[in-house]
This record gives C-alpha cells, structure tokens and sequence, in this order.
C-alpha cells in the first residue's frame, strides 16, 4: 500500500472552486453538536471553523442554558435544542464530540444517531463516549469519519507502543468499520482501509488545545458541501495545516492560538485557489 502525500497537487484533485452563481444552499447545511455548560469554547472554535470553511448554514445543538454564548460569539450560526435529531431533514452532514463531556445526558447524542443516514465526523468526547459506553460499531449505517489523537485513539483500540502500530491498526480499522480515521499528530494519517494518505501542512503551534475542535468544523463543513469522507478529511486536515502555516508570518509557534489560525484560514483558501488558477 503506496503512502500519499497530502499535498498541493493532492488538493488541486480534491478541492472544488465554488460557483459564481451559487447561494447558502448551494454549500449544504451543517449540524455541529458541541459544547457544554464549562466548554462552550469548544463548540464557538468548531462553529467559527465550519463557516470559515465554506458551509452555507450552520446549526449547532447544545444546551438550552448557553444559547446567549453562542448567539453572542457567532451570530451566523443557528441554534438547536436536545432533540434536534428528531428531524434530520434540513441537515447534510453531522459534527458530534467537541466539549459535550462524557455522561449519560450526552452518551443520549449518540444514540440518536443510530437512526441517521448522514455522513457523520466523530471526535473528543464522541470517541470517549464510544469508548467508555462500548457502543457496538454496527450502529453506525452511515458514512462516518474519526478524528482521534493518540490517546483516544488508543481508548478506542488499544494500548500501541508506537505511531507506527497506531497506522496499522487505523488501516484495519478503517476497513473492516468502512469509514475514514483521521490520526492526528505530526504528519497527520488519513487511511479508508484501502488508500493511505500522510499530510505536508501544519506545524507545532497546532499542539493546542482547540485545534482538533477546528478540524472537525472544518471536515464536517467540507462533508456538508458535498466532498465525500475522504475528501473531506484530506481538505481539511490539509487548509488546518495551511491556516497553522500562514499563521506563523503573525505569530510564532509558541504564541500561536487555534483562534488565529481559524481567521487565516481564508488566507489558505487564496493560496489555494491562486494555484488553480
């Protein structure tokens, strides 16, 4: 199995110049369930990441109680109750985990989804809960993607001494799950069981807490405007790294915040489509 790279040319295969003539419903509706009582920052990042990267409507469901946070951090985003998966009809792509914690109120997230056919991005607390909770994979009948970092990566497939036994199992995992895992770390690893993939972009000011809530707005943006789970995890991963590059021109890696690299992010949209052109 030839390893990858996630690189320019890559993207240039992957990536879709958006139409002139388009409207927001052209660019698909978004449903982020994220965030908590004590991790409402969690949901706000993943938010402003999944509207910096093209969707055309976004919802996000948490609790009641922190609507104002929200509505006050991103007034581009809509807000849904408990139950919004009652009726999934208006949607086009699911985000699930950032900072809903780990307890049976959340754990009830999960379970609507047994019933939902859209494609769906899983990380945070999402894979803990899975983890904890052993939710049988055969719940899952839709198009899925994994986002873990090594440890919940190891939480939901075993202790690995290295990061090679960790892409091995991604690998099998991804195949036998039919669904895409995203390893995150230096040089994250995209795998769908049967094409490996190793991205060129990012740097350590990234090893922060945020940046995985970014990507999965980002990926689960990109699923909602029509890119298939592994187009979506390539073009994300891929413009999360750029963004994190261009952000070392204003800020070193030490400094650099997941909320500097979320407003470069249309920097990384220019650089893109000024290759394309």
């Amino acid at each position: 199995m030839e390893l990858l790279k996630i690189d320019l040319n890559c993207i240039k295969n992957t990536y879709k110049k958006r139409p002139c003539d388009s409207h927001k419903g052209t660019h698909g509706h978004a449903l982020l369930i994220a965030g908590s009582s004590d991790k409402m920052g969690a949901a706000i990042i993943a938010s402003k990441a999944c509207l910096r990267s093209g969707v055309g409507l976004l919802t996000v469901a948490f609790y009641p109680e922190n609507k104002n946070v929200l509505f006050n951090s991103i007034p581009e985003a809509m807000y849904a109750n408990f139950c919004v998966m009652d009726d999934s009809s208006p949607y086009n792509a699911i985000g699930i985990g950032p900072g809903i914690g780990v307890n049976e109120i959340s754990l009830q997230y999960i379970y609507e989804l047994y019933e939902n056919k859209l494609p769906v991005v899983f990380d945070a607390d999402a894979l803990n809960l899975i983890a904890k909770y052993k939710i049988d994979w055969n719940n899952f009948n839709f198009p899925f993607v994994l986002t873990p970092h090594p440890k919940e990566f190891d939480r939901l497939f075993g202790e690995h001494d290295s990061e090679s036994e960790r892409r091995n199992t991604a690998i099998k995992k991804a195949k036998e799950l039919n669904c895409v895992i995203v390893l995150k770390g230096h040089k994250t690893f995209i795998t769908d069981g049967i094409h490996i993939f190793e991205n060129t972009t990012g740097n350590s000011g990234l090893a922060k807490g945020g940046s995985g809530d970014a990507l999965t707005g980002m990926i689960t943006s990109f699923l909602a405007q029509g890119y298939t789970t592994l187009e979506a995890a390539k073009l994300g991963v891929y413009l999360h790294g750029l963004a994190a590059d261009i952000t070392l021109q204003s800020q070193s890696e030490e400094s650099m915040l997941i909320t500097d690299v979320i407003e470069n992010i249309g920097l990384a949209f220019k650089s893109l489509n000024s290759e394309i052109q």
